[in-house]
């Protein structure tokens, strides 16, 4: 398994709504209101260009602000994860698509190299990251900090798949945009050719006393599933849930497996199929539904086991 490098993180970028200057926010509003956001926008660029001659004199680490003004959601996801030029598509495409059908638009085309060209990987990180920054509006940390890195790795049978390695920040994301990330990457996959993830049973074992260990040491998470919730989740995932170590607490059967980097607890990972995938089976079915996305009506499955549960 090669190793890569995480994409760069970029700079911090402050968002400012400005209905005048974008199409695609011509919201109606009050003739006052206008002059309010206008007012703020001006007081914003007013302090902004004092941070700046301040910067101008060389007393600081850089010669301007960190922070850059996006001034619509297209902004603030190429300012955030890029790349370089989304902005644009996503204007143009957000006038006749909803934010999921957009979001798995831009994956398609940074896969196909609208945006210049990228090996496997490094286009299925990219569209990986803009995809939930789209989901969570570019207002999270998810897209940076809560996806580690995505990587391609081998099955037992040599065919090659995708891995998302998730870290504690993707929490910000919410249960729903955890899990269509994962979605997203099923999708990455089909357009580079790649088999689905092979979870082997030792994996999914693995997987289950992880999960449970960390709620009896470290913590609660929102929905409380049970060990044939995850089982039925985990084998059917086409794309790898894993992730980084969280937490210095270790699993005490299922060590040293081959395709898990840690023996130590991936809260991330354990957060994005318990509360993600289980958790919001129902709305996430129900998305994917409609975007008419195939291979993922297992969700149906996990969904009516636990109605099963409620009912007993």
């Amino acid at each position: 398994m090669e190793h890569h490098s995480a994409v760069p993180l970029p700079r911090q970028i402050t968002q400012l709504q400005a209905p005048s200057e974008e199409k695609s926010l011509s919201l109606k509003m009050s003739r006052g209101y206008q002059e309010y956001t206008s007012h703020l926008e001006r007081q914003l660029q007013q302090i902004y260009d004092i941070a700046n001659k301040a910067r101008e004199k060389g007393l600081d680490p850089t010669l301007t602000p960190e922070p850059e003004i996006a001034k619509d959601l297209a902004g603030l996801v190429e300012g955030l994860v890029g790349p370089e030029g989304v902005a644009q598509s996503i204007r143009e495409l957000s006038k006749r698509l909803s934010r999921e059908e957009l979001a798995f638009k831009i994956a398609e085309e940074i896969v196909y190299g609208k945006f210049g060209h990228m090996d496997a990987r490094e286009a299925a990180e990219q569209a990986v990251r803009t995809a939930l920054a789209i989901f969570t509006e570019g207002i999270t940390a998810a897209p940076l900090q809560g996806v580690a890195r995505v990587l391609i790795k081998s099955n037992s049978d040599r065919t090659n798949y995708l891995a998302i390695y998730f870290a504690g920040p993707i929490r910000s994301a919410g249960g729903t945009d955890q899990a269509l990330t994962l979605v997203v990457g099923d999708f990455v996959r089909r357009l580079l050719g790649l088999d689905r993830y092979k979870p082997t049973e030792e994996e999914i074992a693995r997987f289950v006393e992880e999960l449970r260990l960390y709620e009896r040491s470290l913590g609660r998470f929102q929905y409380k599933v049970s060990d044939e919730q995850l089982r039925n989740a985990f084998q059917s995932l086409p794309v790898e849930v894993t992730g980084t170590e969280s937490d210095p607490v270790e699993v005490s059967t299922h060590r040293n497996l081959l395709r898990i980097e840690t023996n130590r607890v991936r809260g991330g990972a354990l957060r994005v199929v318990n509360d993600g995938v289980v958790g919001r089976s129902s709305k996430v079915w129900t998305i994917v539904e409609k975007l008419g996305i195939e291979g993922w009506d297992w969700l149906k499955r996990v969904r009516e086991i636990s109605e099963k549960k409620t009912a007993s």
